[in-house]
């Protein structure tokens, strides 16, 4: 049987970008709702992505130490499968909306990333990024992925500088459960390439049939 690594595309601000990710197979679409980000977007736009999108592809909505009345509006109007929390957030922060989610480790700052995880048990997943912490991914670099504990116990997203040419090696290496591209897919900070898209998703699909 052959595996299947999940994948995120993250940052996203335009329609048809999110629909081409999906005709992809980008199993979610990650939105941005940081305020000072470059990759913000408005929620109008994603209400717009939510309806169009086809069945199973989620979308997960991105926080950065958020003001809580911002969160409120956007997980009501917007209506994410999955929030995912870049900052330090306390686990009532994460559970309070009762809807599945991801926490960041910030790979930059966290020493020890299963002890960083015990702290957030109920989190579907883990996301590890190349970030600082409390600063929002999409920097375009990676951290060493062998910093990666073996045993680490819940699905891991991995993040942080990823793209066509060397998700396959992270692939192999990490074994994730997903993984999560931005600026390696990008023509400029929340505008995807619709090549190197392609070329992403046809890497990490090679890599699973190797599998």
């Amino acid at each position: 049987m052959t595996n299947r690594t999940r994948i995120k595309v993250c940052g996203l601000t335009q329609l048809d970008q999110a629909l081409y990710c999906a005709e992809l197979g980008a199993d979610s679409i990650g939105l941005v709702f940081h305020p000072p980000s470059s990759r913000l977007i408005e929620i109008d736009a994603a209400i717009n992505i939510r309806r169009a999108l086809p069945p199973f592809v989620t979308v997960t909505a991105l926080f950065l130490d958020e003001q809580q009345d911002w969160m409120e509006r956007v997980v009501n109007a917007v209506r994410p499968d999955c929030l995912q929390f870049h900052g330090n957030e306390t686990v009532e922060v994460c559970e309070q909306f009762e809807l599945p989610y991801i926490k960041s480790i910030p790979m930059a700052s966290v020493a020890d990333a299963q002890i960083y995880a015990n702290s957030f048990a109920g989190a579907q997943g883990f996301l590890m990024d190349s970030n600082m912490a409390g600063r929002m991914g999409g920097s375009g670099d990676t951290f060493d992925w062998s910093r990666i504990p073996a045993s680490f116990g819940s699905p891991i997203i991995l993040a942080g500088g990823l793209n066509s040419g060397n998700v396959a090696e992270a692939i192999a290496l990490v074994k994730p459960w997903g993984v999560d591209v931005s600026s390696g897919v990008e023509a400029a900070k929340g505008i995807k390439d619709r090549v190197l898209l392609k070329r992403f998703f046809t890497e990490v699909q090679r890599c699973d049939a190797r599998t």
